[in-house]
């Protein structure tokens, strides 16, 4: 009867090997943003990476804009950067003043307000506005380019907006300045008073919402958190279930901006508002003297970095700040630090995130942030070097691409291993030669061969020698 057994294990069920699940890689790039292809660490670490401050991008400087102006959405649409945001004078959730204003850049860098001439906006056409008169969908809405192939060319853009009251409206548009509602009835219902993201997952092939979730609803102790529902087709949607965060301190979530890397699209990155009610460390003097709304400058919020690959759970890797309040007192207010929706490639080895910045203050602005490609975070080994050794996976390419830097003390090797731990010939770290550089785009051969064919399909893992290095991404191709 054992022998049936093995034999059912190794012919049936190729994707375990001795109890061990073996990952599919395929011909996917994998970045560092959790362990998930990390079975062992010695003397290296995961390292989270802080964004470069490149300045302002974007001030809120329009009547019809204002101290309130946030949650901002950016969609780069071939060669064009599009930025939504809401334009509030007045911080009254739902007014009717709320519009959605609209700008644009060839590079991401350097922005403009475009006269659209959609709506009369204190009796003139003049103004930046795509969305107006629509309360409350103003207050939050949030827009995205719809990649799903079957997406009819009158909906390219979709978007959704809407408060607890009014449940969650889904807008459509061709061209991402014209808007008009899908169905006149709200799609969804939730708590949905803050940036309700929604894009189209490749990699789970539906539609899916990241939102305001609400441990104890609107009772006092509730800890603001994100949940998730799912669509087949942006109309029908799952209820909202709230996403876990594994063993990691509870705290105030204020946003999520969650989107699918657009490098490694099965993982999902969430750069969010983390927000700490009521510590405070300004006087009202202070906040007097900086022309802060009374009611936000009594708490303080940064920016996060947490992951999910689709399911339930986001991995909390690093609870440090992704990017701290800046220097000076209109950085800690309350709301601001808030993060635009979406990572963007601004450069050739560059990408960039967004950042809402003295929210109620007359100052408020959009400020941007750059980072290598697939730079959110790396392992990273010290001087004295170590290395790390992943799980069992497949692949399907024939060469080993990795995104790394070292110093010029530093270096890098690697080792392939079959499923046993013993290195496969040719592939060991004898044949691995020192790499040494910083590079996006560097292909690993060993000996003067870097054709990896004869290992398709075949369970194997990656044995990583490091020194004064940092490993971003790898990705067979």
């Amino acid at each position: 009867m054992k022998w049936y057994i093995t034999v059912f294990l190794f012919v049936f069920c190729p994707l375990m090997s001795m109890g061990q699940e073996i990952i599919n890689m395929g011909n996917k790039r994998e970045i560092f943003v959790d362990d998930y292809l990390i079975d062992k660490l010695d003397n290296l670490r995961l390292q989270i990476h802080h964004p470069r401050d490149e300045g302002p991008v974007l001030y809120f400087d329009k009547p019809w804009e204002g101290s309130f102006s946030t949650y901002t959405t950016i969609i780069k649409d071939g060669d064009q950067f599009r930025a939504y945001y809401r334009g509030l004078r007045i911080p009254i959730d739902g007014d009717p003043s709320e519009v959605t204003c609209y700008a644009r850049s060839r590079d991401g860098i350097v922005w403009e307000k475009p006269n659209l001439g959609l709506y009369e906006i204190d009796g003139t056409y003049d103004n930046n506005v795509v969305l107006a008169h629509a309360s409350p969908v103003p207050h939050n809405f949030s827009p995205f380019l719809d990649t799903n192939p079957n997406a009819l060319a009158e909906e390219r853009y979709k978007g959704v907006g809407g408060l607890h009251h009014s449940g969650l409206f889904a807008y459509v548009s061709a061209d991402g300045l014209i808007w008009k509602k899908k169905q006149e009835a709200p799609v969804q219902q939730g708590w949905l008073d803050t940036q309700n993201v929604v894009f189209w997952s490749e990699h789970e092939q539906l539609y899916v919402c990241y939102s305001r979730g609400l441990t104890k609803g609107w009772e006092p102790g509730t800890i603001r958190i994100v949940n998730r529902a799912t669509s087949p087709d942006f109309i029908n949607w799952t209820p909202f279930v709230d996403m876990t965060f594994g063993d990691t301190p509870v705290e105030h979530l204020y946003t999520n901006q969650t989107s699918s890397y657009f490098r490694a699209p099965h993982i999902y990155i969430a750069i969010g508002a983390r927000f700490f009610p009521s510590k405070r460390i300004m006087t009202a003097e202070q906040a007097e003297r900086l022309n802060f709304e009374p009611r936000y400058f009594s708490d303080c919020s940064d920016v996060f970095l947490m992951s999910t690959r689709g399911d339930m759970k986001f991995t909390r890797t690093f609870m440090e700040s992704f990017i701290r309040p800046g220097i000076g007192l209109n950085n800690w207010g309350s709301r601001t630090n808030y993060p635009a929706l979406n990572v963007l490639q601004t450069g050739t080895a560059e990408m960039s995130v967004y950042v809402n910045q003295d929210y109620a203050q007359p100052t408020a602005h959009l400020r941007r942030y750059s980072l290598r490609l697939d730079g959110f975070a790396s392992i990273a080994a010290p001087y004295k070097g170590g290395e790390a050794l992943t799980k069992l996976f497949t692949f399907s390419g024939n060469e080993l691409e990795i995104n790394f830097s070292t110093s010029a003390a530093g270096e890098i090797r690697f080792e392939i291993q079959d499923e046993n731990g013993k290195p496969i010939p040719g592939f060991t770290l004898e044949d691995s030669p020192t790499i040494i550089g910083n590079e996006i785009a560097r292909v690993v051969q060993w000996t003067g061969n870097r054709n990896l064919n004869e290992l398709n399909g075949k369970p194997v893992r990656l044995r990583m020698v490091m020194k004064d290095a940092d490993l971003y991404s790898i990705r067979f191709k």
